[in-house]
């Protein structure tokens, strides 16, 4: 399915730009940016093992898919406002970081149902 593929492609970006970040953090001004690279690097392999535990069956296609996608918006917002304040000391908007990880947390419960509901 198109999503699969979409969802193991938003993890493998993730992966390296999870390892940019990592770099950033060690060999740039900006040591703050290694709480980004820890997440999105955390949540690579997470969205990959989605694609393949909804084809297992593992997960209930119908939540887990969409729950995949929330966690990838999610990470990446709270990721993208703590880079973006690491290095320019702004923000996307006000609660950016903190919502990214207020939907994060949501989503994993939302796979965590899915898993719930599997066949």
């Amino acid at each position: 399915m198109i999503a699969d593929r979409l969802l193991t492609l938003i993890g493998c970006l993730f992966g390296a730009a999870g390892i940019v970040l990592m770099a950033l953090a060690a060999h740039g001004r900006w040591p703050e940016i290694n709480y980004a690279a820890v997440m999105v690097l955390a949540h690579a392999p997470v969205l990959l093992g989605i694609a393949v535990a909804i084809r297992l069956g593992l997960l209930r296609d119908l939540v887990a898919r969409p729950a995949a996608f929330v966690l990838a918006a999610a990470v990446a917002l709270f990721s993208g406002d703590v880079a973006l304040h690491a290095v320019t000391e702004g923000h996307l908007f006000p609660m950016a970081a903190p919502t990214g990880g207020t939907v994060s947390i949501l989503a994993w419960l939302m796979l965590a149902l899915s898993a719930a509901m599997a066949r």
